[in-house]
């Protein structure tokens, strides 16, 4: 990896984060073996930081139909058609560790039409890409289609939900340059 710093903006040292945000990159930390990236960059605006991660956190971990590994395709997919490098490097790895396949990140951050995937996870994002890249194009007819492959209204709401999060997070990732961690690259191949 290059020496490119993190972000375009300053990043606050460890120490001079406010207890709960640095409580909850501490616990990232021990639980991962390292700070992700993100989480030093987004520190710098300490409130923002709290909504984001509360954010996050209550859209990718709570009870849902969509399973844990089907919140990581969807950001995956609308990730590698925003070109977030942060994104689909940190969310490929959790997406191999959770689905156990050490392809599946590749192949949707490429091109989700020829990803080794059920129809139902292909209709999942097929509407995910909709919402991050036409949500002006949505009808009707996209919620039956989902329908028709077992989706219910929460887990529609919840594959639009984390689609446009995403959407905001991969922009704020862009815009200011926030880099992968190294270790991402390695997880679960």
């Amino acid at each position: 990896m290059s020496n490119q710093p993190i972000s375009r903006f300053k990043v606050p040292a460890l120490k001079d984060v406010p207890t709960d945000i640095k409580e909850k990159i501490l616990a990232v930390q021990a639980k991962t073996g390292f700070v992700p990236n993100v989480f030093l960059a987004m520190a710098a605006r300490p409130d923002e930081c709290r909504a984001f991660f509360m954010h996050h956190d209550t859209l990718m971990h709570k009870e849902s139909g969509l399973s844990k590994g089907e919140r990581e395709m969807i950001v995956v997919t609308t990730s590698g058609l925003n070109q977030c490098l942060y994104c689909v490097v940190a969310h490929g790895a959790v997406l191999r560790i959770r689905e156990k396949n050490t392809l599946i990140a590749d192949q949707l951050a490429t091109n989700y039409r020829k990803a080794d995937i059920t129809p139902r996870q292909r209709a999942m994002l097929y509407f995910a890409v909709k919402v991050s890249q036409q949500s002006h194009e949505i009808s009707d007819n996209d919620f039956a289609d989902l329908k028709e492959h077992g989706f219910s209204q929460d887990d529609i709401w919840d594959i639009g939900a984390i689609s446009a999060f995403f959407a905001m997070s991969n922009r704020l990732a862009n815009m200011a340059s926030i880099q992968p961690n190294a270790e991402f690259y390695a997880m679960g191949r």
